[in-house]
């Protein structure tokens, strides 16, 4: 694997690149970074696409650039930034949970850079009050009780329950949390102010023009499959997944099941090209 920084306006991006073939960028979940797409990085998927996974700043070798509130918008125009500074063709487009915000931002604002999109267990609308008020009671569990108080209730919440003692259960646990405890305590608030404040899209996506998938993961709790489906029904010609045994991280929990979607709905775009 190839790590790059790609610097732009007192930024400094990292990008890290694996594999050949047509470039797919992948934008990890908060409050993770590029780790969370080992396993799809060292998969056979590698031998036919070329995949860029970005730290969004502030996360993973991305350095905190001193903004307050991450908003969805500023993370689009950086990886536009970074996608232009890889090629001058339009790639594939992957995004996890916020990494799907801001995959939608991206295709909203800098449209011309995305020839298809994988929303993955994410969805369109901004949050409601509920969700606000828990985006503000994190906050306050940051600031008094530290990373590590995060680490414990996000580590529960984004994979589906198994044996404690699952070992599988357990390295996945392990991986989430040396992911979040890494992460500046500011890159952690100013994340949870954007998540909170960011805008409805599904206005926007129900006129996305490229290929769309939605995947989710079977037993996902923050975006249920009852949702992304209703959601998907929304977008034109988009194609719902639901990927087994998987919580909210399908590329972590179940990556050969996840790389088997990305392929078919890789291939089914290509030969949907072939027949045009």
């Amino acid at each position: 694997m190839e790590t790059r920084h790609i610097s732009f306006d007192d930024t400094r991006i990292a990008v890290h690149i694996a594999g050949s073939g047509p470039l797919a960028v992948l934008l990890h979940a908060y409050p993770l970074d590029h780790r969370m797409w080992l396993d799809l990085m060292t998969s056979p998927l590698a031998e036919s696409r070329t995949f860029a996974a970005i730290d969004l700043r502030g996360h993973g070798d991305s350095p905190w650039c001193g903004n307050n509130v991450h908003s969805m918008e500023m993370f689009a125009d950086d990886v536009s930034a970074v996608i232009r500074t890889l090629t001058d063709d339009p790639v594939d487009v992957v995004g996890v949970s916020m990494g799907g915000y801001v995959a939608q931002a991206l295709v909203a604002h800098h449209g011309d850079l995305v020839s298809s999109l994988a929303l993955v267990d994410t969805r369109g609308r901004d949050d409601t009050e509920e969700q606000r008020a828990g985006r503000d009671a994190a906050i306050a569990t940051l600031l008094s009780e530290g990373r590590s108080a995060i680490a414990a209730a996000m580590s529960g919440k984004l994979i589906a329950a198994r044996p404690a003692d699952d070992p599988h259960h357990q390295m996945l646990r392990a991986r989430i949390v040396t992911m979040i405890e890494s992460l500046p305590t500011e890159t952690i608030l100013a994340d949870l102010r954007g998540l909170r404040d960011r805008r409805d899209r599904t206005e926007s996506t129900s006129g996305v023009a490229v290929p769309v998938l939605v995947a989710v993961g079977e037993h996902d709790p923050i975006t249920p499959p009852s949702e992304t489906a209703a959601w998907a029904a929304t977008i034109p010609g988009a194609l719902h997944v639901v990927v087994p045994g998987a919580g909210h991280l399908p590329p972590m929990e179940n990556p050969a099941e996840f790389v088997r979607v990305l392929t078919a709905f890789w291939d089914g775009i290509a030969d949907g090209d072939a027949d045009d």
